[in-house]
């Protein structure tokens, strides 16, 4: 599960920096929040606190970036 977790992590995070391109913020809803919460979910089962902490500065940062974009751009 350890492993699950920060592979969810990283990939969300890999489309965070994508999300964060001008016009390509809607990918923060497929790419970014639903594995990034997969992450959570999966490293809170685990205890493991660096996949936790990782998701969640993703998710964090994630819907930062769509709140600044409106949603959607």
């Amino acid at each position: 599960m350890r492993v699950v977790s920060l592979i969810f992590g990283i990939l969300a995070a890999l489309g965070l920096l994508l999300g964060f391109l001008p016009f390509f913020g809607w990918l923060n809803w497929i790419f970014v929040l639903p594995p990034a919460v997969l992450g959570l979910i999966f490293g809170a089962m685990s205890r493991d606190r660096g996949a936790v902490t990782l998701s969640a500065v993703v998710a964090v940062l994630g819907a930062l970036r769509l709140m600044l974009g409106g949603g959607v751009i």
